[in-house]
């Protein structure tokens, strides 16, 4: 979430709108044969996991959610391991190189049995950065398509590299995430803060034949009991010998620590004697605590019920929190290195970061590294922070809190601004002055947390419609570009296309072109391609200039 902007390597979008056309076009061609389915104060009242009282827990998933892509985390473990062994015969389908393998990252099987399988490359040994793809495989065994992070073919005059890297734990990959012929090069990771007082961990790729810097991303997202915005709501914590501690066994182990302001490790675990958490103001350590362990339930509490997916991998295992990081520290951020969320106290009289559209925002990141792990950069890096921008909205919605009600404002309850706006606006999202609320070639050049806004704009448009209206006492008016009038097709089905097309379809690389193929073909799988879902979806994306 962006709270202080943090500029980030961009690029250039080069692609014309009659290629992008052309592209979209051919690439709906192929969607109808892959059709597999019809479609502020109170007091903290923690449940312990040693069976005393309800958990509050996730709700099995729903029929709605079963076309998405269910798999409890034993059957992923087994679908990984299996496909892994046939990664060969996957190459030669595919017509791969003799030196490329093929690495599993996670397989999906949705309610029809069609099979989608998301791989890594490496050629001759060596990761392809850029080189990730998605197959799709109907229940019969029939490859139904195939989606390609870039379809440059794999291959480089010699993997020796004719300079030497200055950085001595630089190391040889191949990269392909250009758009352009693959080449090797060296990457390198350099370590440091950013200047809100953010970890800093810079991956940069370097021509290892040239030298020529080819690319360069930042790897840690930022993000802009008793809770201090969630009152009085349910936690689900451990007993001990000593008392009790924030770990949530209904949901995977999350553990919520306190950093007592360092910047580094976890800090201590948060315990109590009494199992009774925060007063709901921040001078009790305890309240950032509750806000953030309350978060995380809800997070994992959506994922299990509303997209059938256990947890941030999939795997069933949780990741963990850290409160009270850093001095005055303005900011939260998700670090994959820790795979954890990570919240800052503020300055001043400004409040901690641990709303539950922050938490929902951050530990979203992790869902999108474990799925399309889409580049942070770039038109690329927009959709990856409009994705923790979406589903942190419907975690919002989801929870169904009193003290904090679902809305298209993001971060409205921690005031960043000082002057209670909100850090940006789903349904105009120029509204924060730096945002867009529509495509055009220059998009890739703004900051990610700006070009993010075009697709918060397009999932607003296709939930909630166009026009004014007010829902849950705020009041919206969300224009088009072409001046349509769209009416939305509700919350659920919108989040439900959009987590499909993230975690079957998308891959590092795409672009808004790319995300509109990938949500058509994710409606068309989920509502049918003669749906009103398919229609209203390629109706959303004209109005926000992606055509």
């Amino acid at each position: 979430m962006n709270l202080h902007t943090t500029p980030h390597n961009s690029r250039t979008a080069r692609t014309t709108r009659g290629t992008r056309t052309t592209r979209r076009l051919a690439a709906l061609a192929a969607v109808a044969a892959m059709v597999v389915a019809g479609v502020q104060t109170g007091s903290a009242v923690a449940t312990s996991a040693d069976g005393n009282g309800d958990n509050g827990g996730a709700s099995a998933a729903p029929t709605t959610a079963a076309a998405l892509g269910i798999n409890s985390s034993a059957d992923r473990a087994t679908a990984i391991k299996s496909a892994q062994t046939e990664t060969a015969s996957a190459a030669k389908a595919l017509k791969l190189g003799g030196q490329e393998k093929l690495i599993v990252r996670d397989v999906i099987t949705d309610a029809r049995g069609t099979v989608h399988t998301r791989y890594e490359r490496t050629y001759d040994g060596l990761p392809v950065l850029g080189g990730d793809l998605v197959t799709h495989t109907a229940a019969d065994g029939t490859l139904k398509g195939v989606d390609k992070a870039t379809d440059a073919k794999i291959a480089v005059a010699s993997t020796t590299p004719k300079l030497k890297s200055a950085a001595a734990d630089a190391r040889k990959v191949i990269w392909a995430g250009h758009g352009g012929k693959p080449v090797l090069a060296f990457e390198t990771v350099k370590t440091g803060v950013q200047k809100d007082g953010t970890p800093s961990r810079v991956h940069t790729l370097t021509d290892a034949t040239t030298g020529e810097k080819l690319y360069s991303y930042e790897a840690v997202k930022t993000g802009a009991g008793h809770g201090q915005y969630s009152g009085e709501v349910e936690i689900t914590t451990t007993k001990t010998d000593a008392g009790f501690e924030l770990t949530d066994g209904e949901r995977g182990g999350h553990k919520t620590y306190d950093l007592d302001q360092g910047s580094s490790g976890t800090g201590a675990l948060v315990t109590d004697d009494d199992d009774t958490w925060g007063d709901g103001t921040a001078g009790d350590r305890q309240t950032a605590a509750v806000d953030a362990h309350y978060g995380a339930a809800k997070t994992w509490d959506f994922y299990k019920s509303a997209l059938g997916r256990d947890g941030i991998r999939g795997d069933g295992q949780a990741a963990y929190s850290r409160v009270h990081y850093g001095k005055a520290y303005v900011n939260a951020f998700w670090d994959d290195s820790c795979f954890c969320m990570t919240y800052g106290d503020g300055e001043g009289d400004k409040k901690p970061l641990t709303s539950l559209d922050v938490a929902g925002h951050e530990m979203t990141h992790g869902l999108t590294s474990a799925t399309a792990d889409l580049n942070y950069s770039g038109e690329s890096g927009g959709l990856n922070e409009a994705t923790s921008d979406i589903l942190g909205t419907s975690v919002e919605f989801f929870a169904d809190n009193a003290s904090d009600t679902g809305d298209y404002l993001i971060g409205e309850k921690i005031d960043i601004n000082g002057d209670g706006t909100p850090l940006r606006y789903m349904d105009q999202p120029s509204k924060d002055g730096s945002s867009a609320d529509y495509w055009d070639e220059n998009l890739g050049n703004l900051d990610v947390h700006h070009s993010s806004g075009v697709a918060n704009h397009f999932f607003y448009l296709l939930a909630e419609g166009s026009g004014k209206k007010t829902i849950n006492g705020v009041d919206y008016d969300s224009p088009t570009a072409d001046g349509s009038t769209l009416t939305g097709i509700g919350r659920e089905k919108a989040y439900q296309i959009w987590y499909k097309a993230l975690s079957v379809y998308m891959t590092s690389t795409t672009d808004y072109a790319g995300a509109r193929v990938a949500t058509e073909k994710a409606a068309t799988d989920l509502f049918g391609a003669d749906g009103e879902e398919l229609k209203a979806v390629s109706a959303t994306w004209a109005a926000v200039n992606v055509k």
